[in-house]
C-alpha cells in the first residue's frame, strides 16, 4: 500500500520521494524532475501524514453549506450530500407535479361538464362561465389572462367524438328570414285592414269590424312572435307577460278617452269607434305599434348579429361590454325613429291626433321588455310591465273611486297630472318610467356575454 502511495501522488510536494532503493518508474521521474526546478525540498515533513486530516475536516463545512446555497449539481460534491441534492430538487419542480395531482382547469370542467359538452365553440363556453359568475379576475387564478382563453383552454381539452352536432350552416338562415319577415308585416297588414273597416262602418257592422279586426291582429301578432329575431328561446321561461301586454294596448285604444270622462264626470255611453264620441277610440296607436312589428324585428335580428360578431373578436367580458352598450343604445334609437315615423304616417291616413309621447313611450316599454325576454331575462320585463298597467288601472279607479261620499281625495293625483299633461300624462308617464328602467336593466344584463352565448336559430 506504502508503494501505491508513493508512486501517484496526489498534488505536488504533498509526499516525499520513495524511501526505498528500487527502480523508480516513468511518472516518477517526472516528478522528481518538476520539484528540482520549482526548488521545493524532496523530504517531506514527518508531520505531513497528519496534516491530511485537517484539510478534509475544514472544507467539509463549506461543501454543505454552497449545496443549500445554489449549486445542488457540482461536479466535486461528496457522497454523502446526494441525499441533500434530491431534497433540494423538490422546491425547483413544485409546478408539474401539483398540476397533475390537482389540475384547477380539470376541476372547473367536472364542474361544467355538461356545458363543455355541449359547447359548439369556446365562445359558448366563456358566456356559460360568465352566466355562472367567472371573471376575468377568477380567471387568473387559472393561469389565463380572461375568460376567453381559459374558455379556449376547457374547449380543447374536452375530448370530442362524431356524435358532436356541428354548428348550424349558414345557408339555412335564408329560408327563416324570409319566413319571420313576411310574419312580422302581417300585424300591421291586418289592424290597417280592420281599422279601415272600422272607418268605413257604422253600428253593428263596426262593432263586429272591430271584433274580428280584434281577434285577427292578436292571432298575427302571435304568430309574429312565435318564431324570428323577436321569437321566445327554450331556454326562456313561460311569464304571463301577454296579459299585461293585452291590457296595454287596449288602454292605448280606449283608456286615455276614459280616463278623459271619468275626469269630467263621464262616461255617459260605451264607445262607438268614432274619434268624436264621448268615449273615443284611439286607433292611431294600434296601427303604429302593429306597424312597428317588422322595424322591431330587424332591430332585433341587427343586435343579436351585431353582438355575436363582437363576442367573436373580443377578449374580455369588460371589453365585450363597452362594445356593446353603443349598439344597444342605437339599436333602441333606431326603433324609436322607426316607430316616430309610423306614428306620423299612422295619424295622417286616419285623420287622428298623433299622440306621439303615448305611443312611443308604449312602444319603447314593449320592445324592450320583448328584447329581455328574447335573450332570456324575462322576470324584469313581466315585473315592469305589472307595475305600468297597475299604474294605469289605479289611474281609474281612483277616478272613478272619488265619486263616492268622501272619497273626493283619492283622485286628487290624477287631477293635477291630467291638468298638467292632460289624459294622455299617465299613460306616457307609467310606460316612460318602465321603460327607462328596462332600458337600465338592458344595459347591465343585454352587454353580457351569456345574453348572446346561443346565435338565434331564424337569424
Amino acid at each position: 500500500m506504502s508503494d501505491v502511495g508513493l508512486d501517484r501522488p496526489d498534488t505536488p510536494g504533498s509526499l516525499g520521494t520513495p524511501g526505498s532503493p528500487g527502480a523508480w518508474d516513468t511518472e516518477s521521474e517526472e516528478w522528481l524532475a518538476e520539484t528540482s526546478v520549482t526548488g521545493e525540498p524532496e523530504v517531506p515533513e514527518p508531520a505531513e501524514p497528519e496534516n491530511t486530516d485537517p484539510p478534509t475536516v475544514d472544507t467539509d463545512p463549506p461543501t454543505v453549506d454552497a449545496s443549500e446555497d445554489a449549486d445542488p449539481y457540482a461536479p466535486s460534491a461528496p457522497t454523502p450530500r446526494a441525499p441533500e441534492v434530491a431534497t433540494g430538487l423538490k422546491p425547483t419542480t413544485p409546478g408539474p407535479a401539483r398540476r397533475s395531482a390537482a389540475d384547477p382547469v380539470k376541476a372547473l370542467m367536472h364542474r361544467h361538464r355538461e356545458l363543455c359538452a355541449r359547447a359548439v365553440d369556446p365562445l359558448e363556453i366563456a358566456a356559460g362561465l360568465e352566466a355562472h359568475g367567472v371573471t376575468d379576475r377568477t380567471a387568473v387564478r387559472f393561469r389565463h389572462r380572461d375568460v376567453f382563453s381559459l374558455a379556449e383552454e376547457m374547449y380543447a381539452r374536452v375530448p370530442r367524438d362524431g356524435e358532436t352536432t356541428p354548428p348550424p350552416p349558414v345557408e339555412q338562415t335564408s329560408g327563416p328570414r324570409a319566413d319571420w319577415a313576411l310574419l312580422t308585416l302581417l300585424p300591421g297588414a291586418l289592424c290597417a285592414a280592420t281599422v279601415t273597416g272600422i272607418h268605413l262602418t257604422d253600428g253593428q257592422s263596426r262593432l263586429v269590424a272591430a271584433l274580428v279586426g280584434f281577434l285577427a291582429v292578436s292571432l298575427a301578432v302571435r304568430a309574429a312572435l312565435s318564431r324570428g329575431p323577436l321569437g321566445t328561446p327554450d331556454r326562456a321561461p313561460a311569464t304571463g307577460t301577454s296579459t299585461w301586454t293585452y291590457w296595454l294596448l287596449a288602454y292605448a285604444a280606449l283608456g286615455d278617452g276614459l280616463l278623459a270622462a271619468a275626469v269630467t264626470g263621464g262616461p255617459d255611453a260605451l264607445p262607438t269607434g268614432a274619434a268624436d264620441a264621448p268615449w273615443p277610440l284611439a286607433t292611431t296607436p294600434l296601427l303604429a305599434l302593429t306597424l312597428s312589428c317588422g322595424p322591431a324585428a330587424w332591430s332585433a335580428h341587427l343586435f343579436a348579429a351585431r353582438a355575436r360578431r363582437k363576442l367573436a373578436v373580443s377578449r374580455g367580458l369588460e371589453d365585450f361590454a363597452a362594445s356593446v352598450r353603443p349598439l344597444l343604445l342605437g339599436t333602441f334609437a333606431l326603433y324609436l325613429c322607426a316607430l316616430t315615423a309610423l306614428s306620423a304616417l299612422s295619424a295622417a291616413a286616419v285623420a287622428e291626433p298623433a299622440a306621439l309621447p303615448q305611443v312611443i313611450a308604449l312602444g319603447a316599454l314593449l320592445f324592450l321588455a320583448r328584447l329581455l325576454t328574447v335573450h332570456g331575462f324575462t322576470h324584469a320585463p313581466g315585473a315592469v310591465l305589472t307595475a305600468a298597467a297597475t299604474a294605469q288601472a289605479s289611474a281609474l279607479a281612483a277616478a272613478f273611486a272619488s265619486r263616492l261620499p268622501g272619497c273626493g281625495f283619492l283622485a286628487a293625483p290624477v287631477d293635477a297630472l291630467v291638468d298638467l299633461w292632460g289624459a294622455g300624462g299617465i299613460q306616457t308617464l307609467s310606460c316612460g318610467l318602465g321603460a327607462l328602467a328596462l332600458l337600465i336593466h338592458g344595459a347591465r344584463k343585454l352587454t353580457r356575454a351569456s345574453a348572446h352565448a346561443r346565435a338565434e336559430d331564424a337569424c
